[in-house]
């Protein structure tokens, strides 16, 4: 997976899916010694988050049908995950500038469910821009909702969104080559652009660590830490003040 470029959350929704079947066989007595024993489970590097700039963001966004440019728009204005915006639900506009996240869409289960790292009935607001919001509003009046949900699946209203159509698009401008895309992006890249730009407006960290669902700050930072090259130099010189005073 890693070698064909698939993203970490996948790698570690069939790590975890995988070890748990393995480590219940060993509970049942299948295996005699724990067959994870010395198997390392995927590890994020930082150099791999590819980050479109904003022109190449522009590009890719004009490129898919309208429910890829609302999901897009979703994960790089609101940090929101792929499973996240695909249970997008218009009720969840909370005010003008801020919008709920309280379920996702499973892609294996196909369901609505929890948030990741929450309980149920758990959610976190974001921020909302305006111009995602004009998204959000324009796609709402252009193709309706089913009880506030945004995107259903296109075959039958009564199911949710399925995954496999955005991979699909996302595949099929890729091999277009005909639109600007960074080398090794992968559609994770959304979300990493929206904290890339709170970084680089300042945004504490903390806030964005919140915003993007991570269930510890240290997650955060170890994807994130190169965003913020001067802040220890700075930090350095806020410090000198001090001590020469």
């Amino acid at each position: 997976m890693e070698r064909n470029g698939v993203g970490l959350a996948t790698q570690a929704n069939a790590y975890d899916k995988l070890k748990a079947i393995l480590l219940d066989a060993n509970r049942l007595g299948i295996f005699e010694e724990n067959p994870l024993e010395g198997v390392k489970p995927p590890q994020y590097d930082s150099a791999r988050a590819v980050i479109p700039s904003v022109v190449q963001l522009q590009g890719i966004r004009s490129a898919g049908d309208d429910v890829f440019r609302l999901i897009m728009d979703l994960m790089s204005g609101c940090g929101m995950r792929n499973g996240e915006a695909a249970a997008v639900n218009i009720n969840n506009i909370v005010a003008d500038d801020v919008c709920r996240v309280s379920e996702q869409v499973n892609q294996t289960t196909r369901q609505y469910e929890r948030l990741k790292h929450r309980k149920v009935g758990e959610y976190r607001d974001v921020p909302l821009p305006a111009r995602i919001k004009e998204t959000i509003e324009w796609y709402a009046g252009r193709h309706g909702t089913a009880d506030g949900y945004l995107l259903k699946h296109p075959m039958d209203p009564a199911r949710t969104f399925p995954y496999y159509y955005l991979s699909n698009q996302w595949q099929r401008i890729k091999r277009s080559e005909e639109i600007d895309i960074p080398e090794g992006m992968v559609m994770y890249g959304f979300r990493h652009f929206f904290a890339s730009n709170c970084l680089s407006k300042r945004i504490p960290i903390t806030d964005v660590a919140e915003w993007m669902g991570h269930n510890s700050i240290d997650v955060t930072f170890k994807i994130y830490r190169h965003l913020m090259p001067g802040s220890i130099g700075k930090a350095a010189k806020l410090l000198d003040v001090g001590l020469t005073a």
